[in-house]
């Protein structure tokens, strides 16, 4: 048997208990995983709590997007991985079906790659959401190059950390936004050129101060509202900001000019193209054995847990490092 986390109606984390059902052979093209473990997402959240435009098929919906396992058995069709293979699971777009918060779960086999060797399995479960973000914003669409200057907000957190572990690996200049100045020296760590802690420091003039008075190239978005006016003041004229997130819930305001080119940025869009995932999987196989692209898992819980783990990233008092579930 194996044990899954699912939820019988919208709501909180206390929606979520663990039930036992049978593992399914898997159809032509699939993969079974035996999951290991896996990390939690604000996906999740919306997902269960009716925030997203989907459907979810309830009763007995499950959830998880991310995670790392084992190849544990193959439908026909499958060529390109064996039995026993470490895996990390790069989408889920029906989660609240083939949620990977379980012991077993279904995977067409274009979902996975291979686990990068080098990564505990609970760096595993949480690298992939974070970094092929950070990858498919800065590389797929701003094709940020060496020497570019890109402005992160959101630094603190998994994405954020990412985006300026990636931006240092293809050689551009990262200016990390925090609002913690305790965090000033982990960012310059991760490879943070400089950093900006907000609500003390001029955004603008700082941003200024570390690009020669030009303006940040890039501003990667992950928050959005009232304040992407002043991320917007900091980029170059003819600079790209790429939106990526929504961290700020109230509304972001239309720019005053187009002095700066703003584009959305959606995961499944680039996580659906097999060469991208492709190029993904090896930039952060590379990155991972240089030692410049490593995943900040803050806390680590059980499965008889998960309803904790969910309450504790829903309650905001975590640090920005994600949150795993073993198995």
């Amino acid at each position: 048997m194996s044990k899954v986390v699912v939820f019988d109606e919208l709501g909180g984390p206390e929606v979520l208990h663990v039930v036992e059902e049978g593992p399914l052979a898997p159809s032509a093209g699939e993969v079974r995983v035996r999951i290991e473990a896996f990390a939690l997402n604000p996906l999740d959240t919306m997902l269960r709590t009716g925030a997203l435009p989907v459907p979810v098929r309830l009763p007995n919906a499950r959830t998880g997007v991310e995670a790392t396992g084992v190849v544990d058995a193959l439908g026909p069709g499958v060529g390109t991985l064996s039995v026993g293979d470490p895996v990390i699971v790069t989408a889920v777009p029906d989660s609240d079906v083939r949620g990977v918060a379980a012991e077993y779960t279904n995977l067409p086999s274009s979902s996975l790659v291979r686990r990068p060797a080098g990564l505990e399995v609970a760096e595993a479960a949480a690298v992939w959401v974070g970094f092929s973000t950070a990858y498919g914003v800065l590389v797929a669409v701003a094709d940020l190059r060496e020497g570019d200057s890109v402005l992160v907000t959101g630094a603190s957190g998994s994405v954020g950390r990412a985006a300026v572990q990636v931006a240092a690996r293809v050689g551009a200049r990262p200016i990390a936004i925090t609002r913690d100045p305790a965090k000033t020296d982990a960012l310059r760590a991760a490879g943070a050129d400089a950093v900006v802690v907000a609500g003390r420091d001029d955004l603008a003039e700082a941003v200024r101060s570390h690009t020669a008075q030009t303006g940040a190239d890039v501003v990667l978005d992950l928050v959005r509202g009232p304040g992407q006016r002043e991320l917007l003041a900091a980029a170059r004229t003819g600079g790209l900001l790429v939106e990526a997130g929504f961290l700020d819930p109230r509304p972001t305001p239309a720019p005053a000019d187009d002095r700066v080119r703003i584009v959305g940025y959606r995961g499944f869009d680039h996580l659906g193209d097999p060469d991208v995932v492709a190029r993904m999987a090896s930039f952060l196989e590379e990155g991972v054995a240089a030692g410049g692209l490593r995943p900040v898992v803050e806390r680590v819980f059980d499965l008889d847990h998960v309803v904790d783990a969910y309450r504790l990233l829903e309650s905001r008092r975590h640090s920005g490092g994600k949150i795993v579930v073993t198995i």
